[in-house]
């Protein structure tokens, strides 16, 4: 077992294979990625000065699609991190029958130390280095962490120029303006509230009185909080990042979103508020616990401490393979994120073919399209699992496995 999150993807698909008894030819070609670029992007600082960053581009398997995947902007990217990212958007593609095949990017930088100017030259820089391997039926990137919808505005722009074709739906998570599709920006965490909605059921769990504790109040962990509210769930505790460290904030009676938004980057500040330490926040006595920050957050240690029964991951890898272990042993149902973040490149599909077509829906129809295709999802991995007597990751491995490799046959690449 390792914390490399390379080596737990490696895992989790070899797991899944031999559980599916696939050839050995499946494994052989779904371990490691068909492409890895790797580049150095030069920025003339604000200063003067000149500052490479080094820059990732993976595509994992292109079996169902083209590649789809983030670009994550952040001190601690790794070539291993990008790959790991890489191969579960390959699954989280097949297990909600998304037509795209799993990509990432990553850019090891610090995003919120650095000017718009700045961060203009990085966001154009990548594009430059890798352009040739982006395209509507080839590579689509999009933002994650650290990377907004302005500098994918200027890395479309960029590909444009260079490519001299005028196809914006190479890249997704745009600004509604610039070809994006309403519904977006909320689609990550309304799908984490609809999976949360319909795993509540299978444990006889009213959502209306379900409780929740949330890690993260970035754009996945706010719009997730936003719609447990609407579904009638209390959110009793947040947890968020401070310049002092990690605290979580917490209310018995529960926060609404909209005084959470009000009081985002000042909750230490809020009134009728307890502060907890990160180990309280994991051990408190909730429904349904949601890490939505960055991956790892939840090692063999912390696992211990989760008191929640069910754990929806919300953020990429939020869940060692340690963790995973544990919460097997102690019967903790987790919801991988491959199904319950996928929210977000669903609507980037939808967005993908709102360009090709030039023809554009509204918010209503994004998001009961989403709504439609994750209940369908949830559905057959439940289904998976009860079949195989799995638990819910290894159901979403098995479904999404057999659809690459089915697919795979079909193609002539395997015997």
């Amino acid at each position: 077992m390792s914390n490399n999150s390379f080596i737990n993807a490696q895992q989790q698909v070899e797991s899944a294979c031999q559980i599916l008894n696939t050839e050995p030819a499946v494994f052989e070609i779904l371990k490691d990625v068909e492409r890895m670029i790797e580049i150095n992007i030069p920025v003339k600082m604000d200063d003067g000065s000149v500052k490479s960053f080094k820059a990732f581009r993976a595509a994992h398997n292109t079996t169902l699609g083209p590649a789809k995947g983030g670009i994550r902007i952040h001190p601690s990217v790794t070539y291993d991190d990008v790959k790991a990212l890489s191969i579960w958007m390959t699954f989280k593609c097949a297990v909600t029958g998304t037509p795209y095949g799993g990509g990432k990017g990553g850019i090891v930088a610090d995003p919120t130390t650095m000017s718009d100017n700045e961060l203009e030259q990085l966001a154009r820089g990548y594009v430059r280095g890798i352009y040739k391997y982006l395209g509507e039926k080839i590579d689509v990137p999009a933002p994650d962490v650290g990377c907004s919808a302005q500098m994918i505005s200027w890395m479309v722009d960029e590909y444009c120029q260079l490519s001299g074709k005028q196809e914006i739906g190479t890249f997704t998570g745009k600004p509604v303006e610039y070809g994006g599709s309403l519904g977006r920006k909320e689609s990550t965490g309304f799908g984490i509230s609809i999976i949360g909605r319909q795993v509540a059921k299978k444990f006889d769990i009213h959502f209306e009185n379900a409780t929740l504790a949330v890690q993260g109040f970035g754009n996945v962990g706010s719009h997730a909080v936003k719609y447990f509210e609407q579904l009638g769930a209390k959110v009793q505790a947040v947890m968020e990042w401070h310049p002092d460290g990690l605290f979580a904030i917490y209310r018995e009676e529960g926060f609404t979103y909209d005084e959470l938004e009000e009081n985002r980057g000042k909750f230490k500040e809020m009134e009728n508020v307890k502060i907890l330490a990160p180990e309280d926040f994991w051990s408190l006595d909730v429904d349904i616990m949601v890490p939505a920050a960055l991956a790892n957050a939840i090692d063999e240690r912390v696992a211990k401490l989760v008191k929640a029964n069910i754990v929806l991951e919300g953020a990429n890898g939020p869940v060692t393979t340690e963790g995973d272990a544990v919460f097997k042993d102690r019967g903790i149902t987790v919801v991988p994120d491959i199904l319950t973040n996928s929210g977000g490149v669903i609507v980037s599909y939808y967005e993908w073919a709102q360009n090709v077509q030039g023809f554009y829906w509204t918010e209503k129809e994004v998001l009961e399209r989403q709504e439609q295709s994750m209940i369908q999802a949830f559905d057959e991995i439940w289904d998976t699992k009860e079949k195989h007597d799995v638990t819910f990751r290894e159901a979403a491995y098995l479904n999404s496995i057999q659809k690459v490799a089915n697919t795979m046959k079909l193609q002539g690449r395997l015997s």
